[in-house]
């Protein structure tokens, strides 16, 4: 079993007993992220959003796996969140960072 796999494993587990464990949703889309499951980093990124008041690396992290299957909208969104986020968390250089990514993908 590779260690992405325990991982993950280990990660469902614990969603199993614990379904809105924000930090094992977070988790997951990481670990998918690695093996370019990008349509589980979506579900996942999108359900820890939901539970978890996010600095900007989530909704970073969500706009890129937007990306990479095409839903530029939702990417653009994505970024959109994720500077606003940012910039209240007290993260300029992110929130910086994230309309970077904005103009060069020209979303």
């Amino acid at each position: 079993m590779s260690t992405s796999s325990s991982r993950i494993d280990f990660l469902l587990n614990m969603l199993a007993k614990k379904p809105d464990d924000a930090r094992a949703h977070f988790g997951l889309a990481v670990e998918y992220e690695r093996l370019g499951r990008w349509d589980e980093v979506v579900s996942h990124l999108e359900r820890y959003l939901d539970l978890a008041d996010d600095e900007g690396n989530g909704f970073a992290r969500l706009g890129r796996a937007f990306r990479r299957i095409g839903k530029e909208q939702e990417a653009r969104e994505a970024f959109q969140r994720g500077i606003e986020s940012a910039l209240r968390h007290g993260h300029p250089s992110l929130a910086a960072e994230l309309e970077d990514e904005l103009k060069e993908e020209d979303l």
